[in-house]
């Protein structure tokens, strides 16, 4: 591959991604870490990007207006499926406790549903923590970070040493696959943070529509058998069921009239 179309292909990755790491972009272009930190000097000049500990964040042309996150563009997809998953997994935290909401189009119905009950909501996501800007029962605390512009959440050593100080009861996240009993999301620096969230709940609860099961993505997260709790719509099928189950996980369906 010449040097100019590797620093397109580049280019079109951390664009489509929003933030990546160097070791998975490394594995995406099959070319050494020093190779891709090289482009990613490169891309910076052009003002592209701007480089982080670790990874790249895509910033684009900064005079171009304000362009909605992709996750925006999201909250549309399986909306049903995702309400009847939010409204059976609000039973699992209690008013009281510290629970941990990772970001997501499916978490962020989970944190509708929460509104108005008396706990401690610890967060990664701005549209999460923005639910709750007039919720007067609710003490919200946000992990710091370097802000994922795709989807608005909060990301880095920043987010996983706010993440570490604190003990959650009860851990709600998603993923962007499950497949062949272990979990995958887009990124290293999703996963890092997943993970530290996950070493500081007492319960681990992954919500997942059916659509998510049979997926793979970039970078493995855990084992089906590190998580507690899977809920996800009527919709999974009878393999996927024994799955989750053969793991050790407690499985919860959300009924379609939920």
């Amino acid at each position: 591959m010449l040097i100019p179309e590797r620093q397109l292909r580049l280019k079109e990755l951390v664009h489509r991604k929003g933030i990546s790491d160097v070791e998975s972009l490394s594995a995406e272009l099959k070319v050494s870490h020093s190779t891709v930190r090289r482009d990613l000097e490169f891309l910076e000049q052009t003002g592209l990007v701007e480089r982080t500990h670790g990874g790249v964040v895509w910033v684009g042309d900064r005079s171009q207006s304000t362009r909605p996150y992709i996750f925006q563009q999201r909250t549309g997809d399986n909306v049903m499926a995702k309400q009847q998953i939010a409204k059976a997994a609000r039973n699992l935290a209690a008013p009281g406790q510290t629970v941990l909401i990772d970001g997501g189009t499916t978490t962020l119905h989970l944190a509708r549903e929460l509104l108005g009950q008396s706990m401690q909501i610890v967060t990664n996501s701005l549209p999460i923590a923005d639910l709750f800007v007039n919720d007067e029962d609710a003490e919200v605390v946000v992990a710091g970070g370097l802000m994922y512009p795709r989807y608005g959440v909060l990301l880095g050593p920043m987010t996983e040493n706010a993440v570490a100080a604190i003990h959650a009861n009860v851990l709600f996240f998603s993923v962007a696959g499950v497949h062949e009993g272990s979990l995958y999301n887009q990124n290293l620096l999703l996963v890092q943070s997943e993970r530290r969230m996950m070493a500081q709940s007492q319960l681990t609860v992954l919500l997942a529509d059916s659509g998510k099961f049979g997926q793979q993505s970039l970078t493995r997260l855990c084992g089906l058998d590190e998580v507690d709790v899977v809920v996800s719509d009527a919709g999974l099928s009878e393999e996927f069921q024994r799955q989750v189950q053969s793991a050790g996980c407690r499985l919860i369906l959300a009924a379609p009239n939920e």
